[in-house]
């Protein structure tokens, strides 16, 4: 069984005016994102699910926009440039896109979902009441880290070099190491740091962990990463992997810890609709996950030949067979 239990603060309405693209009566909402429409398309369908509980059916009464980076953030400024430029209804980013659109949105209103904490990256005020024109949701997985390294220790106690994969064009990225290799030391470990923000950067970093003899492999949450490619390497390298999601490990992977991506965006979603709607981003306080799901693959331990502890099995929120 899953547990998916979010803080849904919901704040007055007020004005807010919403412009309508130039091709179309109706407004159009800009997403912006650092992955790619296939590995995201879980996702989006849980945006549209949001929109469709506020009353906005997309192609009917709503039009979405889609950018995709797929992993080359440096491609995300000109994104959000052109949408800006096109005047949409509502910009909707995530953590790589997200400060490149606050700055450059003016007066049309951005409802995003980011990793970081949106108060120390100053993309809002207060979560409470976000301010100007800015609003969505955080799953504050910049501190996700050290806690996801305690359980790979768990899951794999024998592991004393653990490969890292993380993207260098995440604004969260330098935190995350940090975190991860202070939590590492605390157990005797070492932190292999490899990059990737392409496919061909994933295979090149699977070579290097190779090379080191890593034991365990920890992946960083970010969009590109979300990545069955990530899944189906780690497996032929019978590397144990921690992953930020459970949609991977229903892909194969072996154990997921975080927040539910899904549900997320679902509120974003939401959110987006009660914009459209005339709610003011100021008013609506930004959502964060109040509990995080755990996923383990009994099909994938076995064909490591790992046995996964009563502990975690007691933990987890959902266990494939």
């Amino acid at each position: 069984m899953r547990r998916r239990d979010f803080i849904t603060l919901i704040a007055g309405t007020a004005a807010w005016p919403i412009a309508t693209s130039a091709q179309s009566s109706i407004p159009v909402i800009g997403f912006i994102n650092g992955s790619s429409a296939t590995a995201y398309a879980t996702y989006v369908q849980a945006f549209i699910r949001g929109l469709a509980e506020t009353g906005y059916t997309a192609g009917e009464n709503v039009a979405i926009e889609y950018r995709w980076a797929e992993g080359r953030y440096e491609r995300i400024p000109e994104m959000v440039d052109e949408l800006v430029r096109r005047r949409v209804a509502i910009l909707a980013p995530n953590t790589p896109a997200a400060q490149a659109t606050k700055r450059a949105a003016g007066n049309i209103p951005v409802v995003f979902f980011t990793g970081q904490d949106p108060v120390a990256s100053g993309l809002v005020e207060s979560l409470n009441r976000p301010g100007g024109n800015v609003t969505g949701v955080t799953s504050m997985f910049g501190e996700l880290a050290s806690k996801q390294v305690g359980l790979l220790h768990e899951l794999v106690p024998g592991a004393t070099l653990i490969g890292y994969l993380v993207n260098p064009g995440n604004p969260i990225t330098e935190a995350n190491v940090r975190d991860a290799v202070d939590a590492a030391q605390k157990f005797g470990e070492k932190i292999e740091i490899v990059h990737a923000s392409s496919d061909a950067e994933i295979d090149a970093a699977f070579d290097t962990l190779r090379g080191v003899g890593a034991s365990a492999l920890l992946v960083q949450v970010d969009a590109f990463l979300v990545n069955k490619r990530i899944v189906a390497l780690a497996a032929q390298n019978a590397l144990p992997a921690l992953y930020q999601t459970r949609e991977l490990i229903a892909a194969g992977g072996l154990m997921s810890y975080g927040s539910s991506l899904a549900d997320m965006y679902r509120q974003m979603g939401v959110y987006a609709g009660k914009v459209l709607k005339g709610a003011n981003p100021a008013e609506l306080p930004v959502l964060q996950p109040v509990k995080f799901e755990m996923a383990i693959n009994l099909k994938a331990a076995k064909a490591l030949g790992l046995k996964v502890s009563d502990n975690l099995l007691s933990l987890a929120d959902e266990v494939i067979e």
